[in-house]
């Protein structure tokens, strides 16, 4: 994300750029934040998620959505655009400047960034978090087969569990679905890191 840094932005003012332009932003304090363009291998990710969801869940009345859906985050408002929202209850909508906004996702699924990790995974959860649905928490890299799932056992307490390389899988138990890192991952390249020879020892 990027940010717009001409003026600082009343929510009003927002709610209006937003529904002026074909750019999506989001908003904190004040600031307004477009959201760049993704990477090859973030979209490439997604799609093969969102396959092996739509997959998975076809048979049952769950619901699966990209990341131009707006999510309401009441402490972190007025809404956020995450990757992917999932759920298998019914979905519950807010109007918030004129256009739906998902209030009850139980799984939120962010691609990691370098430039966005360190947030998504600090700040943007504690924020996602004060939505009263909010169940489970996917985080997927992009340089390699990695993901980190964080699913709720209380209001304080979460369990964290990795799938570290291809052979890996995750189960995600509010829509009951196992996901398999050589699905979520296949025909992403990633870059390779250079090796460098050992250092003679004298």
């Amino acid at each position: 994300m990027s940010a717009e840094p001409k003026h600082s932005y009343t929510l009003e003012e927002y709610l209006e750029l937003e529904r002026d332009s074909e750019i999506r932003y989001e908003y904190w304090d004040g600031q307004v934040f477009a959201m760049s363009g993704a990477s090859p291998e973030h979209e490439q990710i997604l799609v093969n998620l969102i396959s092996e969801l739509k997959n998975q869940l076809k048979s049952r009345p769950c619901r699966v959505f990209s990341s131009n859906l707006r999510v309401k985050v009441p402490q972190y408002p007025p809404y956020r655009y995450p990757d992917l929202t999932a759920l298998c209850d019914k979905p519950e909508y807010e109007e918030i400047g004129g256009v739906k906004t998902l209030t009850n996702p139980s799984l939120i699924v962010e691609i990691l960034s370098p430039s966005t990790e360190a947030f998504d995974r600090g700040d943007k959860f504690s924020y996602y978090k004060s939505i009263p649905s909010f169940h489970e928490y996917l985080l997927l890299a992009q340089h390699r087969p990695h993901a980190t799932l964080f699913v709720k056992q209380s209001a304080t307490e979460w369990i964290q569990t990795e799938a570290n390389d291809l052979t890996g899988s995750l189960y995600v138990p509010s829509i009951d679905c196992t996901l398999h890192l050589s699905e979520i991952f296949q025909n992403v390249e990633f870059e390779t890191t250079p090796q460098h020879p050992p250092l003679p020892l004298f």
